[in-house]
């Protein structure tokens, strides 16, 4: 067995890390599962370019069994029967300690889509993460002025989530091949914890985001098996949620459900990474352009389809069914402007408390007591799993049926903005940005990017107030963004919002639309 070559600068703490045994685990996994990695992309560029060509997707019919018939998950471990509230956010080490401390039931550490996957980003919270599964994190700031530690005492359960399936570790190559980013987030973080935790009877335990078939949820079980037995942990040891954050992934719950079934926890509503996925999915449908970002709410039909379809499927088969992730976040200065968006995520809390949800997000530690009183009141017990929804009836064409809206002025300008700004924090190493008090991270950043491509390569669509929507539109945009971030140095990344501006023009330019914001955007990181 060949090792894996570390093509990046050495990090403080590096070797403590990637020591030869670390490496030979990590080589093992990628010689073993890298080639099926592979076969399911390749699967999926053949399914776009299916829907590509006027196809929908669909339930399946080989595996209307696995629908059909009863079946339950393994049993849920106690620590996480009650999951009302979880936090999520990036895995720098003040962040990590906040949200352990925070009061929510459970923090989501996140590789993924709110951390930008530099080298020294990677390895900083693979070190913070390992010193909070023992108990001896800290931090103290820059300045001295505030020492940040662990309460010891009620902390979140921690949840790590990898980055998906489509994405490479370009500082881990073997005979210059990358390395699959999936396998180094959750590998790396499984070998150094793992045990740890299993002894302390608290996981370990995961997220997997971005997948689209039963197919990938299968590769999940076999890696998660094989590290198991290779860890010498108990098979099913290893527990996870399931984001379902894709179209043709809405169809195939029941199956990703059964895949897992030795291990899954619950499925979670990744209502904005959902949201992008339907717009790429459909990116060659003109009947299924949706309206700008802010009117695609989740009490819209088709997503509203998408959640109780949700609950359903997991109460039926002993799983969790979460809820989504609430952006807004406290808007300091502005009572009246902040009571607004407070009651916002309050009504959106209720929607999914009532709708039958077990828990739910939220972006912010201020928001955790709004969310919580809302479940409290009305999921008196640790979750809702009696809750069958058996009044839910879904079919193929509720949940593709796109939304009615319009696409105005402010909307626009609004998307260019957020895509531009979140891009140059993301290339300057912050992968989770507030802009215009939302917390945005790169799902919704690919709403906004998707959106724009979408508008403008369709043709003949206006704005509300009759004007086309078309590159010269665009163009306007992106010229005037500087001149109104006129404090520029005080916006995250300000050093590289003309590499934001020259990135986003050449991808709304491209004929084809990019499959993630993310690729183009690795390569010119460290």
């Amino acid at each position: 067995m060949s090792l894996l070559e570390i093509i990046a600068t050495p990090q403080p703490g590096q070797g403590d890390l990637l020591t030869p045994t670390a490496l030979a685990f990590l080589s093992e996994l990628h010689e073993r599962f890298e080639p099926e990695r592979q076969a399911r992309l390749a699967a999926r560029q053949v399914r776009q370019a299916q829907f590509d060509a006027g196809a929908t997707p669909d339930f399946r019919e080989d595996t209307r069994l696995i629908r059909e018939s009863d079946w339950k998950v393994a049993e849920l471990p106690a620590n996480l029967l009650d999951r009302r509230v979880e936090i999520t956010g990036p895995v720098e080490p003040k962040m990590v300690i906040n949200a352990l401390n925070s009061g929510a039931k459970v923090y989501m550490a996140d590789f993924e889509d709110s951390t930008s996957p530099t080298w020294e980003n990677l390895l900083t919270g693979q070190r913070a993460l390992r010193k909070a599964v023992t108990g001896d994190l800290d931090w103290m700031a820059p300045d001295g002025s505030k020492h940040y530690v662990l309460n010891k005492e009620n902390l979140a359960v921690l949840m790590v989530r990898p980055r998906g399936w489509h994405l490479d570790e370009k500082h881990l190559q073997l005979a210059g091949a990358p390395m699959s980013a999936s396998l180094f987030d959750l590998g790396l973080f499984a070998f150094h914890n793992a045990k740890t935790q299993f002894e302390k009877n608290s996981g370990p335990y995961f997220y997997l985001p971005k997948m689209q078939c039963m197919e990938e949820a299968a590769l999940w079980e076999d890696v998660l098996s094989f590290i198991e037995v290779r860890l010498g942990l108990p098979l099913g040891t290893m527990k996870v949620t399931v984001l379902i954050e894709t179209l043709p992934a809405a169809f195939e719950m029941h199956e990703i459900l059964h895949a897992l079934r030795s291990r899954i926890v619950g499925l979670n509503c990744g209502r904005w990474d959902y949201i992008f996925s339907y717009i790429k999915t459909f990116r060659n449908h003109r009947d299924k352009v949706l309206p700008e970002r802010g009117q695609v709410l989740m009490t819209q039909p088709f997503l509203k389809a998408y959640s109780e379809l949700l609950i359903q499927t997991c109460h039926r088969r002993g799983a969790l069914a979460m809820g989504g992730m609430a952006a807004q976040i406290p808007i300091s200065g502005d009572p009246e402007a902040n009571e607004a968006a407070l009651n916002r995520v309050r009504a959106d809390k209720l929607r999914e408390v009532k709708a039958g949800h077990d828990g739910t997000w939220v972006a912010h530690p201020a928001l955790i007591k709004e969310a919580e009183t809302i479940f409290d009141e009305h999921m008196p017990n640790a979750n809702q799993r009696d809750v069958l929804r058996d009044d839910v009836s879904v079919t193929r064409d509720d949940l593709i049926k796109p939304c009615l809206g319009t696409i105005t002025q402010k909307g626009f300008e609004n998307s260019v903005e957020v895509c531009v700004r979140y891009l140059a924090s993301w290339l300057d190493g912050n992968g989770c940005v507030p802009i215009h008090w939302l917390m945005e991270d790169a799902a919704t950043a690919e709403i906004s990017r998707t959106q724009l491509w979408q508008w403008l390569h369709h043709g003949s669509l206006h704005l509300d107030d009759g004007s086309a929507v078309d590159f010269a539109l665009f163009e306007r945009c992106l010229i005037s963004l500087p001149s109104k971030l006129s404090d520029r140095m005080r916006v995250p990344g300000a050093s590289k919002l003309n590499d934001a501006i020259a990135l986003l023009d050449e991808l709304t330019h491209s004929d084809t639309l990019a499959d993630f914001l993310t690729l183009p955007a690795y390569q010119r990181i460290d």
